[in-house]
């Protein structure tokens, strides 16, 4: 297989698994609205929690957390028979998160890519996922703003995975993955910095 085959086809799969829209599947399954005709319009878990039902969010965040972590944590087992570098299982971590925030699925439009960026974090390294998960519980908790808590874990992921020692490819991937989270967020700094944010568990 020639040396540029295997990281476009890692990336493409991982794209495409990125690509399952699990907010919109789990609201068909269980009887929802779309989530993409309330509240924040984002097919993603906070705003599935905004119907009302509290397990539908649970399985939408449950669906794109495991996608990235599977991704990942598929990649590295593969690695060593597959022969993939570094470079390629960092691909493969880009490509599923950007797959869920411009799924092909959705005609490019997607989420904003905080569950499935967790799950590829747990992937890379443990440590990684739960100290980025514990900034976001901890901001959202004190302030009840989700968008708030993924822009903090945002800024604070690449730092803690530089930190740990992560490597640069790895850490490479995490920054770039947080500055289009930031960027994802955009509206909702504006709505922040007015005052007009919608709080966690606020129904639509």
């Amino acid at each position: 297989m020639p040396a540029i085959l295997a990281p476009a086809l890692a990336f493409i799969a991982a794209f495409l698994l990125g690509s399952i829209p699990f907010a919109v599947i789990v609201s068909r399954l269980m009887r929802l609205e779309d989530p993409r005709k309330y509240g924040s319009g984002n097919p993603g878990a906070t705003n599935v929690l905004r119907s009302g039902n509290k397990t539908a969010a649970v399985l939408t965040l449950l669906g794109d957390s495991v996608k990235g972590l599977f991704a990942v944590a598929l990649a590295k087992a593969l690695a060593p028979q597959l022969g993939l570098s570094a470079s390629t299982l960092a691909l493969v971590a880009l490509g599923v998160f950007l797959g869920h925030v411009f799924s092909v699925f959705l005609r490019f439009k997607g989420g904003k890519g905080v569950a499935t960026a967790a799950g590829v974090l747990l992937g890379i390294d443990g440590r990684l996922g739960l100290a980025t998960l514990a900034v976001w519980l901890l901001v959202a908790f004190v302030t009840r703003y989700s968008s708030l808590a993924a822009i903090c874990a945002a800024v604070a992921a690449p730092a803690i995975a530089y930190a740990l020692g992560a490597g640069n490819t790895w850490a490479g991937a995490c920054t770039i993955m947080s500055a289009i989270l930031i960027w994802r967020h955009a509206g909702n700094i504006r709505k922040l910095l007015a005052g007009q944010e919608s709080r966690i568990g606020k129904k639509a």
